[in-house]
């Protein structure tokens, strides 16, 4: 199952049923799951681990040293959980001193996505052609970022949330929104992509009066956080307000 044209460090840990095609390129610190299969021309390096069940395409480069200037070889991962489709041209770099760059499992990364040092990607999220996260970046469980938008870095994606194509987000995006502009902005409930992961109505509908006290009223922050929290109740209403209340950088309204 390893093509005659692949170079394979000896050193490296190939589980059963691994299929390597033409021309990939295997370092020695580099473990692959059970069934994942290097279509052609990838390459791992550097201490990156790849899940059982993944698909990599050509000319994707998984582990490569971070974008980084202060970085030096420092002995850091990149690790990457199961069942990941991963298209042509991929990069995920490996992290920084005293970090790891971390995706999850069931994602779909589409042709140039770009993952920098030090992200931390959830699972079930899919980023389309030349998505880009920045070092330091977090994106919880299904998230969709759409073709050619940016993520600064220490960015926050929250759960659910739906970043439109060509969208530039400076401070992080709440969970189950939707958000689209040069700059971010919020446009609402992400009430397409909650209805296909089958929240019920009820909860569509706590989650449309949050937003509205949130980001439609004129009340302060802290006072609309206070607000939810005494008239709404539950799991995602809670995520909503840790998730605001911890934020570094701020968030996008």
């Amino acid at each position: 199952m390893i093509h005659r044209s692949a170079i394979i460090d000896k050193h490296a840990e190939v589980d059963e049923g691994v299929e390597i095609g033409p021309y990939c390129v295997v370092g020695a610190k580099v473990r692959i799951g059970k069934g994942t299969k290097l279509l052609s021309h990838v390459s791992l390096e550097g201490r990156s681990e790849i899940g059982e069940g993944c698909v990599i395409h050509p000319f994707a480069c998984i582990g490569g040293p971070p974008q980084d200037i202060t970085y030096r070889d420092e002995d850091t991962a990149c690790i990457i959980g199961s069942r990941n489709i991963i298209r042509e041209y991929v990069t995920v770099n490996r992290g920084t001193k005293g970090h790891n760059t971390t995706v999850g499992d069931g994602n779909f990364l589409m042709a140039y996505v770009h993952i920098a040092h030090d992200c931390t990607v959830g699972s079930g999220i899919i980023m389309a052609n030349c998505a880009t996260l920045a070092g330091h970046v977090e994106v919880a469980d299904f998230v969709i970022l759409g073709g050619l938008c940016a993520v600064h870095q220490f960015c926050r994606i929250g759960k659910y949330a739906f970043v439109s194509g060509l969208t530039g987000v400076p401070k992080d995006i709440s969970p189950f929104v939707m958000a689209a502009g040069d700059r971010a902005k919020l446009y609402g409930i992400n009430v397409v992509g909650l209805e296909r992961h089958k929240f019920p109505k009820e909860e569509l509908g706590k989650l449309k009066k949050a937003y509205r006290i949130l980001f439609r009223s004129k009340l302060p922050l802290e006072t609309s956080l206070k607000l939810i929290e005494e008239e709404l109740e539950g799991d995602n209403i809670q995520e909503i307000v840790g998730f605001i209340r911890s934020s570094a950088r701020g968030i996008c309204r």
